[in-house]
């Protein structure tokens, strides 16, 4: 039992757990998404905060908002919202209990933070009570209806939502049945379902189901895909080792694969709730 006990002590608290240190972020609440990359290459935490910017300009989050933050990770995020954007007023959901648990801890974080899916809202907040709702890389690993019935039942009248998810191009439908099976596969090892993917007609199709209007979606697959394989190549702490440095080279080899072969792409979707 010690050797066993030894090695789950190696293994990621959570399944979406991510060691930033290895990344290159050593802040207590870290960054932990694929980043927004410019030409130029800049550090992990700034490229982070470049993907977190993006889609807060797309919804035009402001300081009268009332935010909620989708799977907020380590509670870098909500410490951005914060300072940048003096939000009125900050919640999330999380969860991993682990990152909650020391987000709860710091003391210059103003913000209702619960332990949580992000399919479950309704539950969580059971008022319709945010003006703006943002899910930062984390939206598609699961299923777009259900996580779009989530995020309307918390949004007020006209909120806005933005999120990053993963939409499969037209060349999709020229794939044989093997092709298919490997995409099932390598997205399935980063926790994707290829079945919950949709073509961009689909996609929007999708929204407006949900009474969702003023549907932005756009293509960031370069900035991100390429981006972060690219980083992920160069400048991996040179000390890495472990299940935590595999964990990000797969994630790097995928998001390279993903972006050289066109079929599956990553798009930043921004919408309003109907009034």
């Amino acid at each position: 039992m010690k050797w066993l006990q030894a090695w789950r002590g190696h293994l990621p608290a959570h399944k979406y757990a991510i060691n930033a240190q290895l990344l290159g972020d050593d802040a207590e609440l870290a960054w932990s998404n694929l980043g927004y990359w410019q030409a130029d290459t800049p550090p992990y935490p700034a490229a982070c905060r470049a993907l977190a910017d993006h889609l807060a300009q797309a919804v035009g989050l402001n300081s009268n908002d009332r935010l909620l933050d989708l799977g907020c990770g380590q509670g870098a995020s909500l410490l951005h919202w914060q300072a940048r954007y003096q939000v009125r007023q900050l919640s999330a959901v999380e969860l991993q209990p682990a990152c909650v648990a020391k987000i709860q801890r710091c003391a210059a974080l103003q913000a209702d933070v619960r332990c949580g899916s992000f399919l479950n809202l309704k539950r969580i907040f059971p008022q319709p009570a945010f003006d703006a709702a943002l899910c930062i890389d984390a939206a598609y690993h699961c299923n777009l209806n259900s996580f779009l019935l989530s995020a309307h039942s918390v949004l007020a009248a006209n909120g806005r939502l933005g999120f990053h998810y993963l939409m499969l191009s037209e060349n999709y439908l020229n794939l044989n049945a093997l092709q298919k099976l490997r995409y099932q596969a390598l997205l399935k090892a980063a926790d994707v379902n290829l079945q919950d993917l949709l073509q961009p007609a689909a996609l929007r199709q999708c929204l407006e189901k949900f009474q969702f209007t003023d549907i932005q979606i756009q293509d960031i697959s370069a900035q991100v895909f390429a981006g972060f394989a690219a980083y992920e190549a160069g400048h991996l702490k040179s000390n890495a080792k472990g299940l935590d440095q595999f964990k990000i080279q797969v994630t790097a080899k995928l998001c390279r694969a993903l972006y050289e072969e066109g079929i599956v792409r990553y798009v930043q979707i921004a919408a309003r709730k109907a009034g």
